[in-house]
């Protein structure tokens, strides 16, 4: 019966988020590209997932989220399933930075384009660096930015090592960054399950760039890397 259940679910997931992603581009084509757009987007998307897989989210200090203002908010990077439980609780006018090969996906790629998210081609660090400066612009007109400087999917094999984007932006910018901590998907939900689990999330309190330069990053992705490791280990 579990593997039934798990198999109607993903075969309503896919066409779900295609239509979904369509409906969005359709709203968007009014005022492309705007950063209004990104978090209402994020969080249909979150109500699709909790739906359809059939889990539930916990969120510790769900308030530090609801009050962002032109932040950078890093999370850790687990699966494609991400889309779901960070879409649910992506707070307004936040935009995202994906890799550039998103734009490729069918129906979700065009969507993610135009709600106003970020595009970085990651194969080409110049182009990349330009990014980071655009996304230091893009904060400074008011928007905050959630990045997931693992840079890759991490399949439920804990916090892999973080790479620079998100801490240069935060750098440059002055603005801190807040951590999102969600707990081990792989282990926590059980899409076999009517009622699949509980995820919980973390959020932690904003860490200032302050003392830190280009000189010392290195010091500053630690330190937020340590935070958010210690997080994810009261939580899993």
């Amino acid at each position: 019966m579990g593997i039934i259940l798990k198999t109607i679910r993903l075969i309503l997931l896919g066409p779900l988020v295609a239509i979904n992603s369509i409906l969005w581009v359709i709203i968007c084509l009014t005022n492309p590209a705007h950063p209004k757009w990104t978090s209402y987007a994020a969080n249909s998307y979150g109500q699709i997932g909790k739906w359809i897989l059939g889990y539930r989210l916990d969120i510790e200090n769900k308030d530090i989220l609801k009050n962002t203002d032109r932040n950078i908010i890093v999370s850790n990077h687990q699966s494609n399933y991400d889309i779901f439980y960070i879409g649910e609780i992506c707070p307004r006018m936040t935009v995202s930075v994906g890799k550039k090969a998103i734009i490729y996906f069918p129906f979700f790629g065009m969507m993610y384009w135009i709600t106003g998210n970020i595009l970085i081609d990651r194969g080409n660090k110049r182009k990349a660096w330009s990014v980071m400066d655009k996304v230091v612009e893009r904060i400074k007109e008011g928007v905050s930015v959630w990045i997931m400087p693992e840079g890759t999917r991490s399949k439920g094999r804990g916090l892999l090592p973080f790479k620079k984007g998100a801490f240069v932006v935060s750098i440059k910018s002055g603005r801190p960054i807040i951590p999102v901590c969600v707990g081990n998907f792989h282990e926590k939900v059980d899409i076999t399950k009517f009622n699949s689990g509980t995820l919980k999330v973390k959020v932690l309190e904003p860490i200032s760039p302050e003392g830190y330069t280009l000189d010392n990053i290195q010091d500053y992705i630690e330190h937020v890397r340590n935070k958010m490791i210690e997080a994810l280990e009261s939580i899993s």
